[in-house]
C-alpha cells in the first residue's frame, strides 16, 4: 500500500520557498455553522504561510457547498454525491495536496492564530516527530481527554471499562488511556492523538501511508498513529497551542448509527493489530470487552434519550391500571383490557411524540397537556367508531382523569425543584429547565441586536443578565434590560460569578485568539462558551445549533380567536377566581377590617373600553391585588393576558393599533414575567403573538408558575 500510496502523492519541490508549505484537509457533512466558523479562523491562522485549504463534502444537503462557493471561493472544493465517510474523503484531499505538511482538521472546531506557525517550528525543530497533535479544548474550557491517549491494549481497555482510570486517574497504571497522570501544560510522545487535529509530514505519509478506508468513521486516526508509531516516527503531543473542538456534530445527527460505527471500528482496530499480539490474551476476550462496553453505552444513551418517554409510559400505564382498578375494584379481568390498554398508550405516547414533547417541548407542560387532551378524544373515539376495542366509559374517564394531572404534573414538578434547587435538579438538568443566566461578549451594536433578538424568543432559554464590552466603556448602565458589567480585561473576575450558566461571544469584533484565551484560563466548569457569527442568525455551542432567526408574522393560526379555545379559557379564569377568591377571603378581611387598608381605584385599557380596578393600598405586591380577582371573575380581567395600561399615564399610547390582534388585559403574562428585558413595543408584540399562537391552558399555568417564582 505505501507504494502506491507515494505514486498518488504528487513530490513537493524543495528549491522554492514560495511553493505550498501547509496544506489543510478538512471533511465536511452536514455542519455548515461550524464550517464557517472554522474557515474563518484557519484563514486567520495562516496569514503569512503559504497555504491551501481542501474542502472535501460528503454529500451535504445543509448549504455546505454553497457556502464554499459563496464566501470561500479560494477554498479547493471536492463535492462527494454520498457519504463515503472520513477515511476515504480525507484520502481525496490527501492525494491533491502539495503543501510541505499536511493538517486534518475537523469542520467543528477553532484553531488560535499562532496554531500553525507554532506547530510548523516545532516540526522544523524536531525531525524526528512524524505526527502530530495540539492541546484541544471542550467548549467549557476544559481539556479534551481524546487529544493525548494510549493503543487500547487489554491492560489498559480493562482500566477504563472497569472503571478504575476515573477512579485512581493520576496513576500511571490505571490512567494510561488517556494518560490523565501526565501534566497536560507539558510536551511529550505519545502513542496516539485526536483525529479531530493532526499535523503530519509529506515524509511520513509517503512512508506509512494514507489512512485506511476500511475505517469508515472513527479508528482511522488510532490506524494511522500505530502505523506511524511503527515505522520508527515519534507521535507528539504539543500543548503550547490549542484549539476549541465542538465535538460530535455531524454523528449526533445518527446518534445510534454513530455508536455502532465506532465499536465496529474498535473491534477492527483491534483485529488488525492486537489479535495475534497477546498469546494470553485472545482476540474473542478483546472483542467481548469492545462490544459489552458498547452494549453498556448503547443502554446508557438509550436511558438518557428516552428518559422521558419511559417516564411518560410510566405514568400513563399506571393511569390505565388505575382506571380499571377505580372501575372494577379488582384486577381479575386485567388480562382481556391488555389488548386495548396497548393501543391506548401507543396512540397518548406517538400523540406524545407528535407535539415535540421527547425533543424541544419535552419539558412543557402545556404541550403535555394539549396533547394528552388530543390522545383521549382520540381514544374515546375508539369506543364508538371500534367496538371490538371497545373499553369501559368509566375506566376511561378515570384513566385519563389521572393522566392529565400526572402527564402535565411531573413537568411540573420538576420545574418547582429546579427552582427550589432541589438535587438532583441542580447543575445540567437545571439549565436545561429553567433560563440559563446568560452574558453576551462582544462590541456594543452586535450585543444589543443580539439582546433584541433574544428577547423575542421566547423559548430560547436564554436569560441575559449582563454584557461584557469589548472596549470597557458604559460600564454601569442598562442597555435592553442587561447591565454593563465591564469590559475584556476583567471578564475573569465577572465569569466567577456562579450563577452565570452561558457565554456567547460575537466574533464580529472579537479575535478568536481572544475568545480562546478566556475559555482557556477560566476556571469554572459549570460554564458553557458559545460562539455567534456576525449575521446573529445562529448560536454554536456544544455541538449543537441555536436558531434565533425572527418569528414570521404571516400565516399564523391564533388559536384564542376561536371560540372553544376563549370558552375554556374564560372557563378556567372563572373557576380559579372563585377557588382563589375563597382561599383568599380571611387576608382579604384582615387587611380591609383589621388593618383598615384603603381600597383605591385605577382605570386601565380594557379589550374593547375602560376598565376601573380596585387594589388595597400602601406595599405587599400579591396581597394589595386580591381585588384583582373580582375582576377577573367579572371578565374585565384575565389572570395570563396583555400589560395593565393606565389610561392616566401619558407614556401610555392607546390609540396605537397593534400589529396583532389585541388581548384582554391580564395580572400577569408573557411580557410581564420578562419585564426585567426592558421590551419594545415590537418585541412585546411578538410575546403576544407567541401567546395567541399557542395558547392551551397549560401554557397559562406555566406562565403563573414562573410568575410566581419571578422566572
Amino acid at each position: 500500500m505505501a507504494e502506491i500510496v507515494k505514486k498518488s502523492i504528487p513530490r513537493r519541490k524543495k528549491e522554492n520557498p514560495q511553493k505550498i508549505q501547509l496544506s489543510i484537509i478538512i471533511v465536511n457533512f452536514n455542519v455548515k455553522e461550524f464550517l464557517e466558523q472554522t474557515l474563518v479562523s484557519v484563514f486567520k491562522a495562516v496569514a503569512g504561510i503559504p497555504t491551501e485549504v481542501i474542502v472535501i463534502d460528503n454529500a451535504s444537503i445543509d448549504g455546505s457547498i454553497e457556502l464554499l462557493k459563496k464566501q470561500f471561493p479560494k477554498v479547493k472544493t471536492i463535492a462527494n454525491k454520498n457519504n463515503v465517510g472520513f477515511g476515504k474523503a480525507s484520502n481525496q484531499g490527501l492525494r491533491i495536496a502539495r503543501g510541505k505538511f499536511f493538517v486534518l482538521l475537523n469542520p467543528d472546531t477553532i484553531v488560535q492564530g499562532d496554531t500553525f506557525t507554532k506547530t510548523i517550528t516545532f516540526f522544523d525543530e524536531n525531525s524526528e516527530t512524524g505526527l502530530l497533535g495540539c492541546k484541544i479544548l471542550n467548549p467549557d474550557g476544559s481539556l479534551q481527554l481524546a487529544c493525548r491517549r494510549s493503543f487500547p491494549t487489554p491492560w489498559v481497555a480493562f482500566s477504563k471499562l472497569s472503571g478504575l482510570s476515573a477512579l485512581f486517574s493520576k496513576s500511571e497504571l490505571f490512567g494510561k488511556y488517556n494518560l490523565t497522570y501526565l501534566d497536560p501544560d507539558e510536551a511529550y510522545e505519545v502513542e496516539a492523538i485526536s483525529g479531530s487535529f493532526m499535523m503530519i509530514r509529506r515524509e511520513t505519509v509517503e512512508q506509512v501511508g494514507l489512512l485506511d478506508e476500511a475505517f469508515f468513521m472513527y479508528g482511522e486516526d488510532l490506524d494511522w498513529c500505530y502505523r506511524v508509531g511503527q515505522s520508527g516516527w515519534k507521535v507528539m503531543y504539543y500543548p503550547h497551542t490549542q484549539i476549541i473542538h465542538f465535538k460530535g456534530e455531524s454523528a449526533k445527527k445518527a446518534k445510534l448509527d454513530s455508536m455502532k460505527t465506532f465499536y465496529s471500528a474498535m473491534s477492527l482496530f483491534a483485529e488488525k493489530h492486537l489479535k495475534n499480539k497477546y498469546f494470553f490474551m485472545p482476540y474473542w476476550f478483546i472483542w467481548i470487552a469492545i462490544w459489552l462496553r458498547g452494549a453498556l453505552s448503547f443502554l446508557f444513551s438509550l436511558v438518557t434519550t428516552t428518559g422521558v418517554g419511559l417516564t411518560d409510559f410510566s405514568f400513563l400505564s399506571l393511569s390505565l391500571l388505575g382506571g380499571v382498578y377505580f372501575r372494577f375494584g379488582h384486577f381479575e379481568n386485567i388480562t382481556q383490557f391488555l389488548p386495548v390498554i396497548f393501543l391506548y398508550l401507543t396512540i397518548w405516547m406517538t400523540i406524545l411524540k407528535s407535539f415535540g414533547c421527547y425533543n424541544k417541548n419535552r419539558f412543557s407542560s402545556s404541550s403535555a397537556g394539549l396533547a394528552f387532551l388530543t390522545g383521549f378524544l382520540l381514544n374515546t373515539s375508539l369506543t364508538f367508531f371500534l367496538p371490538q376495542y371497545a373499553f369501559s366509559r368509566a375506566a376511561v374517564i378515570y384513566s385519563s382523569l389521572i393522566g392529565f394531572v400526572a402527564i402535565p404534573g411531573w413537568r411540573l414538578l420538576i420545574k418547582l425543584l429546579a427552582t427550589s434547587g432541589v438535587m438532583p435538579f441542580r447543575g445540567t438538568f437545571g439549565k436545561l429547565l429553567l433560563a440559563r443566566n446568560t452574558i453576551l461578549v462582544g462590541d456594543l451594536e452586535s450585543c444589543r441586536r443580539l439582546i433584541q433578538k433574544l428577547n423575542v424568543q421566547i423559548e430560547s432559554g436564554y436569560n441575559v443578565t449582563g454584557l461584557v464590552l469589548t472596549n470597557g466603556d458604559a460600564v454601569g448602565e442598562t442597555i435592553s434590560g442587561a447591565k454593563v458589567l465591564g469590559g475584556i480585561d476583567n471578564i475573569a473576575s465577572i465569569l466567577d460569578d456562579k450563577s452565570i450558566s452561558e457565554v456567547i461571544f460575537s466574533t464580529h469584533q472579537l479575535s478568536y485568539d481572544q475568545i480562546l484565551n478566556i475559555i482557556s484560563t477560566t476556571d469554572n466548569p459549570r460554564i458553557n462558551f458559545k460562539l455567534i457569527p456576525s449575521n446573529l442568525d445562529v448560536i454554536i455551542g456544544k455541538a449543537s445549533i441555536d436558531r434565533i432567526d425572527d418569528v414570521p408574522f404571516l400565516e399564523i393560526d391564533y388559536k384564542l380567536h376561536k371560540k372553544g379555545y376563549k370558552f375554556l379559557k374564560r372557563t378556567n379564569d372563572i373557576v380559579l377566581s372563585i377557588l382563589l377568591l375563597f382561599l383568599s377571603l380571611p387576608f382579604f378581611l384582615f387587611k380591609r377590617f383589621v388593618v383598615n387598608s384603603k381600597i383605591v381605584e385605577k382605570r386601565i385599557c380594557g379589550l374593547s373600553d375602560m376598565v376601573i380596578l380596585s387594589e388595597f393600598e400602601g406595599r405587599g405586591r400579591t396581597i394589595r391585588k386580591i381585588p384583582y380577582l373580582w375582576s377577573v371573575l367579572k371578565g374585565d380581567l384575565s389572570f395570563v393576558g396583555a400589560e395593565l395600561q393606565n389610561v392616566d399615564d401619558e407614556e401610555n399610547d392607546t390609540d396605537t393599533d397593534s400589529i396583532a390582534p389585541r388581548l384582554k388585559p391580564g395580572i400577569t403574562g408573557l411580557a410581564q414575567i420578562n419585564y426585567n428585558k426592558n421590551l419594545t413595543p415590537e418585541e412585546k408584540d411578538k410575546y403576544l403573538v407567541y401567546y395567541l399562537k399557542n395558547y392551551s391552558p397549560f401554557l397559562d399555568i406555566e406562565i403563573l408558575f414562573k410568575a410566581l417564582f419571578n422566572r
